[in-house]
């Protein structure tokens, strides 16, 4: 059975580098983007299952990103990674197409369960964001 496989999105080198030890033992790390006008192209030609993504990329916003690829017709899986705790967000993430949001303080605790989730076809969204510690 292939392994399942994900696209990092992120302008932080350091998160970059974060998130892939986090998931490359359960996950095939198919690439990683710190440009957000690359993340389209990148999905175009790796046809990963999960992109994960950062809302707040240097060049544009990863909400906006997350639309186009909806429009453009991908059907990645889209977790969100990002600092930003505010509902708003929440609900502009999942407004975007987005099945998960993990904030980055519960990267190790909660991406690979937000990742399985998304793939089991559920919602995925970090416990403290819901009043859980």
């Amino acid at each position: 059975m292939s392994r399942v496989s994900v696209l990092l999105a992120d302008d932080n080198a350091a998160v970059l580098d974060q998130v892939t030890r986090a998931l490359e033992k359960d996950y095939d790390i198919v690439g990683a983007v710190s440009l957000g006008e690359a993340i389209l192209p990148e999905c175009l030609r790796l046809k990963p299952d999960v992109i994960v993504l950062d809302i707040s990329l240097g060049d544009v916003n990863g909400l906006d990103v997350a639309r186009e690829l909806r429009e453009s017709g991908n059907v990645s899986k889209i977790v969100f990674l990002t600092v930003h705790e505010d509902f708003d967000f929440v609900n502009a993430a999942i407004g975007a197409g987005a099945m998960a949001y993990v904030v980055k303080s519960r990267l190790s605790k909660d991406l690979t369960s937000a990742i399985d989730a998304v793939l089991s076809g559920k919602l995925f969204f970090s416990r403290n964001l819901l009043g859980q510690p």
